[in-house]
């Protein structure tokens, strides 16, 4: 038995799916992502924020983020144009790492975890690129959705 896949239509083609027969419900994803900045980056802090001579890096990464959230179908194909609700990204520091959470709201027939984990990946590069004059020896090491709600599966990392 041959398994047909979501994304390529009958005759092999590649396609969109069809959402218009899916419930209208308020959507919610949470994303993360990890970057390892180092002491030396680290050390360059001034409070809650780093600035380098490109600008405030978290500030930026934030910026970056939503607008990546809000432009993901233009990267990912077969992503549904989504007109976002909400957009949050939260970055804090712990020990020599950047934790950047991320939370992305719709109210569709389709959910935003891509939105999400774009937030989340964007952000992550905007402090890498940010960063990358003080050091070099930065790793971006994970990026994962951590929940979503409202569709048909629920999902929470544990």
């Amino acid at each position: 038995m041959k398994k047909q896949f979501t994304h390529i239509d009958a005759t092999g083609n590649p396609q969109m799916v069809d959402v218009s027969e899916k419930a209208i419900t308020k959507r919610i994803a949470k994303a993360q992502a990890v970057v390892q900045l180092g002491k030396k980056i680290v050390a360059q802090m001034k409070g809650d924020e780093l600035i380098t001579k490109k600008g405030p890096v978290f500030h930026t990464a934030i910026i970056a983020g939503v607008m990546a959230a809000k432009r993901t179908h233009e990267l990912i194909p077969f992503c549904h144009p989504l007109a976002l609700e909400d957009c949050k990204i939260r970055i804090t520091v712990k020990k020599n790492k950047a934790i950047i959470d991320t939370e992305a709201i719709i109210t569709s027939r389709t959910g935003v975890e891509m939105e999400a984990l774009m937030a989340a990946s964007v952000a992550a590069l905007t402090i890498y690129d940010m960063c990358k004059a003080l050091s070099h020896n930065i790793i971006i090491e994970e990026i994962k959705l951590m929940a979503k709600s409202g569709g048909k599966n629920d999902f929470v990392r544990q």
